[in-house]
């Protein structure tokens, strides 16, 4: 083994699960986030990029953000995997998701419902852990506007879940 192939073995290993995550969190599908990851894996070993990288965390969500993206636009858009097909074919009224579901379940979904530009960063910042910097690279989108999205996200998680918390309340009278 090379130091070269020794050297990006160590960083996968150090960062793999967090391009996971990154992934998944731009995905929303686990077979479709570990081929970005290992798509986008490929494509840096075969480069040498990654050699100069001087915020490896920030560089590499980047590189793996990029290539999800690219496989979200090359979908057509007819294409929908069995996941997708059984959450839209669930037809469950907001009062069944909200009596069936634990609070942390419902709050996941309340996430899924926000709009992709808000539901991205916030997933990148909260969940994921990332400054504003590291998902303003990540995003190829300034810091400021993380922060803004992130603010208008929290605030409108905040008003569902107070909307869906008045719904549970008059479902339980």
């Amino acid at each position: 083994m090379t130091e070269r192939e020794a050297a990006f073995g160590a960083m996968v290993d150090r960062q793999g699960r967090f391009l996971y995550r990154v992934a998944f969190g731009l995905m929303r599908n686990a077979e479709d986030a570990e081929d970005v990851v290992q798509e986008a894996l490929l494509k840096l070993f075969r480069g040498d990029g990654w050699l100069q990288m001087v915020d490896e965390r920030a560089f590499l969500a980047r590189v793996v953000w990029r290539v999800g993206l690219d496989r979200i636009a090359a979908r057509r858009p007819g294409d929908m995997d069995v996941t997708e097909m059984e959450v839209a074919s669930a037809g469950e009224t907001a009062e069944e998701v909200m009596v069936g579901a634990g609070e942390r379940d419902a709050l996941r979904r309340l996430i899924e419902g926000l709009p992709e530009e808000l539901r991205r960063p916030l997933v990148l910042s909260a969940i994921e852990e990332m400054t504003s910097r590291e998902v303003g690279v990540a995003m190829g989108i300034p810091e400021a506007t993380v922060r803004g999205r992130v603010m208008r996200a929290r605030a409108e998680l905040k008003r569902r879940f107070e909307a869906m918390q008045m719904v549970r309340a008059e479902v339980r009278r």
